[in-house]
Formats: structure tokens, C-alpha cells, sequence
């Protein structure tokens, strides 16, 4: 009989090794998001993202890009006052966009006016989502009583326009603090614009819970024995936060123009402080003599600012809702 060869025996050595499957990190995740991928393939996007980025560099590196310190009133020269820009023929290279009436450096007081301005449009609008969302949740996901007398409220302080409400807490604020209503100025101004601002959030939020409050996910925590607290935060709030995270993108927008606004009527920060708003404000009663760098050039920077924030917050709105595409 013919033997049978020996089969070969692979010992653990040459048994072929398994690599582990490495999971991808969230940073590779994010690269291959479908938000990622809306946003290099929008210019507009990308665009408005420059701008917005290179307003937020020159305002948060004021301190070290400025040439000039406009809050330095020993660094002031009155015999600077209304020099036109360096390329006018009675400019100066020392003050590339000219100076104001106090011989402020019109490049510098831009970037730490832009820097008031973003901080404070930043701050109401994280205030405003804070008390937004947290109504608006408890609106939606408890009903009934609840529900109509949050909405309720919310009516009345749509009632309201944001001007009129930031020209009442600022006067309530003078009455009351009068010594320290400049060092209260900014937190007035972040009251006032979040005392208004919280409603579309509010109703937002609202709308998305009673929606998702249906759902089988919220069901099975429900029969489990989750709290109601827990469910809100750990299931309900991360699936309303797209819509949110939209509309706090164009509220900023809103909340600096509002800023600029109350600062143009002289109820914004401090004089010593200068802001977009009361750049333009100062820059107005020169506009018509001859000096129109004082009031152009912050109001160029105001609507850069804006305009950049605005087409982000569409673009984000349209990546985050796939059926408007």
C-alpha cells in the first residue's frame, strides 16, 4: 500500500497573524463628514470663513497686531486728530486709515472695537441658548400647564422690540448704579440683548421636542424607569441641537448689529471703550465736513463682520438639512 504524505502542520509561528482593526479617529471622522465635504465644496462658504477668521485673529491679537493702543490716553496726539488716510495727500504712514477727532489711530480702534463687539455679541447669544433651550425642552417635553405659561411669557417679550427693552434695563441700570453704570455697561448690554434673544430659541427647541418626546427611543427610557431629567439631557437634547446650533450662528450676526446699534444711540459700552457702534456714532458728526473715514471704515467692518456670519449660518443650515439641497 502506497503511504499517504504527511500533511504539513502550521505551527503558531506561521499561522497568519490578524491585524486589529484600528478605528478611525474623530478627527479622520470629521474630515469624512458630510458637513466637511459641503464645505470645501462651497466657495461662498469657504470665503465667508476667511473673513470671519481673519476678523476674529485682528480682534482677539489686537493687544499685538494693533500699531496703536486707542484705550491709551497718554499715547493720544491731539495734533494727529483728522489725518486722512496714507494714500490721501495729507496722510500719514504712521495711521494707515487716518484718525478720529481724538487723533485715535482709526486701524487700531478697529480691531479692539471689533473685539468688544464680538465678545459681547458671543456672550448674549450663549446666554440666550443657555435659557432658551433649557425652556424649551422643559416646554415641550412636560406640556400642558407648563408649556402655556413658557410660551405664553414668550409672547409677551416678542411683544417687545430688543431696542426698546435694552433702552428700558439701561436706564433701570443708571437709576440704580449710577457711580458704576460704566463698569456695568457690558453686562447691561448682554442682559439686554439675551432678555429678547432666548424666545426663538425657546420656540425652536419646543417644536423639535414634542416631535422627538414621540418616538420609540424616548418610549423604551420611559418604560425602563429613566428619570425625565435624564432623558431630556442624555436623549432628547442632542437630537435638537442641529436647528439650534444653526440659528445661534445667525444670531450672532444679529446680536453685534444690536450691540452697534445701542452703542450708536450712546447707550453701549463706555466712551473710553470704543466699539464698531460708537466708532460710527463719532465718526457721523464728521461725515458731512469732510472726515468720512471716521464713520466709513467701521461701518465696513460691521457689515464684513455680519455679512460673513450670516452666509455661514445659511451654509450650515442648508449642510445640516440634507431634503433643502
Amino acid at each position: 500500500m502506497n503511504a499517504k504524505p504527511d500533511t504539513p502542520v502550521q505551527t503558531p509561528a506561521q499561522a497568519p497573524v490578524q491585524m486589529p482593526v484600528q478605528t478611525p479617529s474623530r478627527w479622520a471622522r470629521m474630515v469624512d463628514s458630510d458637513v466637511c465635504h459641503s464645505f470645501v465644496h462651497s466657495p461662498v462658504a469657504m470665503l465667508a470663513a476667511l473673513v470671519a477668521l481673519l476678523c476674529l485673529v485682528c480682534a482677539l491679537g489686537a493687544n499685538w497686531i494693533a500699531p496703536h493702543n486707542p484705550t491709551d490716553l497718554a499715547t493720544l496726539e491731539l495734533a494727529d486728530a483728522r489725518l486722512p488716510p496714507a494714500w490721501m495727500p495729507e496722510g500719514s504712514r504712521k495711521y494707515l486709515l487716518g484718525t478720529d477727532d481724538q487723533g485715535r489711530d482709526i486701524l487700531s480702534a478697529l480691531m479692539y472695537g471689533s473685539r468688544i463687539s464680538l465678545a459681547v455679541g458671543v456672550a448674549s447669544v450663549a446666554v440666550s441658548v443657555l435659557v432658551g433651550v433649557a425652556l424649551g425642552l422643559l416646554s415641550g417635553f412636560v406640556g400642558g400647564r407648563v408649556d402655556g405659561f413658557i410660551m405664553r411669557v414668550c409672547d409677551v417679550m416678542l411683544s417687545f422690540p430688543a431696542i426698546l427693552v435694552a433702552l428700558l434695563i439701561d436706564g433701570v441700570g443708571r437709576a440704580l448704579f449710577p457711580q458704576a453704570h460704566e463698569a456695568l455697561a457690558f453686562g447691561v448690554l448682554i442682559i439686554a440683548i439675551s432678555l429678547t434673544g432666548w424666545v426663538q430659541y425657546a420656540r425652536t427647541v419646543r417644536g423639535s421636542t414634542m416631535v422627538e418626546r414621540q418616538k420609540e427611543y424616548v418610549q423604551a427610557a420611559r418604560v425602563i424607569g429613566v428619570s425625565p431629567a435624564r432623558i431630556m439631557r442624555r436623549h432628547v437634547l442632542p437630537n435638537v441641537l442641529g436647528p439650534v446650533l444653526v440659528l445661534a450662528t445667525i444670531q450672532i450676526a444679529a446680536a453685534i448689529i444690536t450691540e452697534a446699534t445701542l452703542s450708536f444711540l450712546g447707550v453701549g459700552v463706555p466712551p473710553t471703550s470704543p466699539s464698531l457702534g460708537s466708532l460710527i456714532r463719532v465718526g457721523q458728526d464728521f461725515l458731512f465736513s469732510g472726515e468720512w473715514w471716521i464713520t466709513i471704515f467701521p461701518g465696513v467692518v460691521l457689515v464684513m463682520i455680519a455679512l460673513s456670519v450670516n452666509l455661514l449660518g445659511d451654509w450650515l443650515r442648508d449642510a445640516l438639512n440634507p431634503r433643502l439641497n
